[in-house]
């Protein structure tokens, strides 16, 4: 039930995104939306998965994690339902927010779940949910587009809504008999005669996450990466369309190099849990991300499909990082903790990107400058990964629970 909950959140995690980029046309056309509002509308998912992905480990930590989930998933669901309802462009962006809101705590919430649940299973469980997002990437951005020609955009916007609110039953389920069975064991417990206590854990279960240089180097990898992906996705067909080939060949290379992110989403954490340091998969991605760069801005229109071969594997650092939010800690609280900082602050830095390029684009009238500056991210993400993937705890920077209180008379 767990492992369905989590696949079902997991396909609905990028869908408000990829439902939308297809039929912006027709949308804006109805809506009344500015080319300006359409940028911001651009910009609202990773500054929603940047805010609410930091807000999300704090509602956890005092509603618990699967409650907080129920009702991530059904802000999501009910957003995306919402949006598709109404025909002015200010309540088109506020129910777009409150849709990604509940997918940016989705984003933060899933790493502590496997933690919690799949201890032991960490590479496979993260490999499974990686690969369900990368299909919630890939196939509303097929659909989107032949669903809104039969039956309209407010349709097809409407109905990857379902999977959001499916994503809520076997969440449901697991919290109801949780509850009984602490019931049960609450009955026990008093029927028992008096024990003494457990040994204390030697760790604690909270500490102040931003003081450890892992978390940075973790956010900071995690960030640049997302900054490459996202300018790809923004801007892939202008670069090729301005290289001479036809926009609808754009397009088509978009969707191929988010197809070409599977693969990887399934390998990146078995790799990740069966390596004790992971840093020489992760210059191999770098190579990919600055030979795909290097292509398209000596040779955009031969040799396509070698640099979007390349391109599209080279993301993967994003899906072994989700793996090591949970190698690199000890405890479900931890994984709470780190993932929230590091997707907060990883988001965070990457919504700059498309709108740097497009921007630098504009006023140079060439890609030049900003494949030089993307290769130049990319560099730094290879040097910052080293301490990222070093193996390490975060709990253990946080420091050991003393076995007796130091204090005088204690």
């Amino acid at each position: 039930m767990v492992l369905a909950g989590i696949v079902l959140v997991a396909l609905n995690l990028r869908i408000a995104v990829a439902a939308v980029s297809p039929i912006l046309d027709a949308v804006r056309a109805d809506v009344d939306l500015t080319e300006t509002l359409a940028g911001v509308l651009g910009a609202v998912p990773l500054a929603s998965f940047a805010l609410f992905g930091s807000v999300a480990p704090i509602v956890a930590r005092r509603a618990g994690l699967e409650p907080t989930l129920v009702a991530a998933m059904a802000m999501s669901g009910v957003g995306e339902v919402a949006r598709s309802l109404v025909s002015t462009p200010t309540p088109f962006l506020g129910w777009s927010v409150i849709a990604l809101a509940g997918m940016g705590m989705g984003n933060v919430l899933l790493p502590p779940l496997v933690k919690r649940y799949f201890p032991d299973r960490i590479g496979p469980v993260t490999a499974v949910y990686s690969m369900a997002m990368a299909v919630s990437t890939s196939v509303p951005a097929v659909l989107a587009a032949p669903i809104a020609r039969q039956a309209g955009w407010r349709v097809s916007i409407a109905t990857w809504a379902v999977i959001g609110f499916l994503a809520v039953v076997p969440w449901c389920v697991v919290i109801a008999r949780s509850s009984a069975a602490r019931a049960s064991l609450r009955g026990i417990l008093a029927r028992s005669p008096a024990r003494g206590a457990g040994p204390a854990s030697r760790h604690r279960s909270g500490g102040r996450v931003w003081r450890t240089s892992l978390a940075w180097a973790m956010a900071v990898t995690f960030g640049l990466n997302s900054l490459n992906t996202y300018v790809i996705f923004a801007w892939l067909p202008q670069m090729l369309a301005d290289a001479g080939l036809d926009p609808s060949v754009g397009g088509r290379w978009l969707g191929l190099f988010a197809i070409l992110g599977l693969p990887l989403s399934f390998a990146g954490p078995m790799l990740a849990a069966r390596m004790r340091n992971p840093y020489p998969v992760v210059l191999v991605l770098a190579g990919l991300f600055v030979a795909g760069y290097a292509g398209l801005l000596l040779a955009p229109a031969h040799g396509t499909a070698a640099w979007m071969l390349m391109l599209g594997l080279a993301p993967g650092t994003f899906p072994m990082l989700l793996a090591l939010i949970n190698l690199r800690t000890r405890t479900s609280a931890g994984a709470t903790s780190l993932s929230g900082f590091v997707q907060g602050i990883g988001y965070t830095l990457s919504v700059p990107g498309p709108v740097l390029a497009g921007v630098l684009h504009e006023r140079t009238g060439s890609w030049t400058p900003v494949f030089g500056i993307l290769i130049g991210t990319v560099l730094l993400m290879a040097v910052v990964a080293a301490a990222a993937c070093r193996p390490s705890m975060l709990e253990d920077r946080w420091g050991a629970v003393p076995d007796v209180d130091p204090r005088p008379g204690r």
